[in-house]
């Protein structure tokens, strides 16, 4: 495993321009929370990260007071959409794990997301509760179907990040997501908003159990109202007890096999022909308030293996998305 706190030259040099234009001056300075620094995950072991999690897993990336937000279970546009709002009315960035099945049938809400410069993974196509209780082989259809479905949808690259659902992994997984130089999320800090139906309390139990932890992986769901709701207190407490965010991104892209795709097309073309795909130019870099640009040191510990022999990977065919 190895992971790298730096963004790429030509990034770095988009950003310094948009910076010098003005381009991307945040709406409201001192509301902002920005980027402190990006992650650039090298995904070819197949490492995991978190601490929910009975196996092996990955030193953590993060300083004390560092914290990532990550979203599961959309896109849905009713509810992701303000949450994207709230982002950008913050400046910061997101990881969002979406549900291949719901990327297809909300193709345009899936190319806003990277549209507006967050980083897109999976969370399996339809969102078993447990892969573990399935057989291997649908277990395996379900994450390789939940990246065909979403890179589709998006029309674009996406990473090689994934999270179980309801975080319940396999040592038999998670040798499969190695054999395919998948990333593997679990999460430190659960906002719980699954079950709360209160914005101010899943606010109130995300910012202890953050301040308790010092940070981590901050686990969501933009299928739930109430999240959207709740986020502008969220992110306006991290902002006021220090916190401050990481970014992920990934070192190369997710390959898709593109023998799911003719079954996939025709669920997109449907989908597609009811939701309006917005237009967009190249995705811009994160927006920062002067003054708090990323860090772009580099940083690459060790390479880690967590298995000597991973299995042969099935044959990795390019996505043949438009």
């Amino acid at each position: 495993m190895r992971w790298t706190n730096k963004a790429s030259a030509g990034a770095a040099l988009a950003l310094l321009v948009a910076y010098a234009s003005g381009a991307l001056a945040c709406p409201d300075p001192d509301k902002a929370l920005g980027v402190s620094r990006f992650i650039e995950i090298d995904t070819s072991g197949g490492a995991i990260f978190g601490s929910m999690t009975k196996r092996d897993k990955e030193e953590s990336f993060l300083a004390e007071g560092e914290v990532v937000l990550t979203f599961d279970d959309g896109p849905v546009p009713w509810v992701t959409k303000p949450i994207l709002d709230t982002l950008d009315t913050f400046c910061t960035k997101a990881t969002f794990f979406s549900v291949g099945e719901m990327a297809v049938n909300y193709p345009a809400m899936t190319k806003d997301v990277l549209a507006r410069g967050h980083t897109v993974g999976t969370h399996t196509w339809s969102h078993p509760n447990n892969l573990r209780l399935l057989s291997i082989d649908k277990a395996k259809d379900e994450i390789e179907r939940g990246f065909a479905a979403v890179a589709l949808a998006a029309s674009a690259d996406i990473a090689p990040f994934f999270r179980f659902p309801g975080l319940n992994d396999s040592d038999e997984l998670l040798t499969y997501l190695q054999s395919r130089s998948i990333a593997s999320f679990t999460v430190d800090v659960i906002s719980n908003d699954s079950f709360i139906g209160s914005p101010q309390r899943i606010a109130e139990r995300t910012l202890k159990q953050a301040a308790a932890r010092g940070g981590g992986i901050l686990l969501f769901h933009d299928l739930k109202r109430p999240t959207a709701k709740a986020l502008p207190a969220i992110l306006a407490g991290l902002k006021a007890k220090g916190f401050k965010i990481v970014h992920l991104t990934a070192k190369t892209p997710a390959v898709p096999l593109g023998t799911l795709d003719a079954e996939l097309q025709p669920v997109l073309a449907k989908a597609s022909s009811r939701d309006v795909t917005p237009f967009y130019g190249p995705i811009p870099p994160p927006r920062t308030p002067e003054g708090h640009e990323p860090a772009t040191s580099e940083l690459a510990p060790p390479a880690r293996t967590r298995l000597a022999d991973p299995p042969d990977a099935p044959d990795k065919q390019a996505s043949s998305a438009p």
